[in-house]
């Protein structure tokens, strides 16, 4: 059975994503403010750095662990990202090691 309303929801969100995809290029056409180009360039490094202070503003080091397991696993995520330059797989290892290293390692 399909439901009346959750096709009007789909409908609905799709228009606006689609809208909102091709928005910039109507308002901006090809030329693109230098404002914009600005923000594409610095905005990427400034969410990192955010994402960064997010994921380790938790961490204890007068805990058990001493917050080894975050700080191995960050320098894995960055060694790979400089060596490799796959955003992908510095994140997919630095997460998989890190869930290694407090569940088997450092589980108290």
């Amino acid at each position: 059975m399909f439901d009346v309303h959750a096709g009007y929801v789909v409908l609905i969100a799709g228009a606006v994503t689609i809208f909102l995809r091709f928005f910039p290029f109507i308002a901006f056409g090809k030329k693109r403010p230098e404002f914009i180009l600005y923000l594409g360039r610095v905005l990427p490094y400034s969410v990192m750095a955010m994402l960064v202070i997010y994921c380790l503003k938790g961490v204890n080091f007068l805990s058990s662990s001493h917050g080894i397991p975050e700080i191995i696993s960050s320098l894995v995520v960055i060694i790979l990202h400089v060596w490799k330059r796959n955003t992908l797989l510095s994140i997919i290892t630095g997460t998989v090691l890190y869930m290694l290293l407090i569940q088997s390692v450092f589980a108290g």
